[in-house]
């Protein structure tokens, strides 16, 4: 992560998450599925709020998280 967290608005999009942890987009949205993400849908839009998203990250900062194999039809 490359920037502090205040540098971030306070809506996060998946660009934003894919950035922040080095990750693709894909992977970003994967993480997003989460049972426990603090996910906020708009519409067909998944967003999350900066804050609750350092949270989960920091109660998740050592585990692990398996990613499938992403197809063409993914998204």
């Amino acid at each position: 992560m490359s920037k502090s967290k205040e540098n971030y608005p306070l809506i996060l999009t998946v660009e934003h998450i894919a950035e922040i942890l080095a990750v693709s987009k894909p992977t970003a949205y994967e993480l997003m599925n989460e049972i426990d993400f603090p996910l906020i849908r708009i519409g067909r839009c998944k967003r999350v709020q900066r804050d609750e998203f350092f949270q989960w990250l920091s109660r998740h900062s050592n585990s692990s998280f398996k990613t499938r194999k992403h197809t063409s039809n993914d998204r």
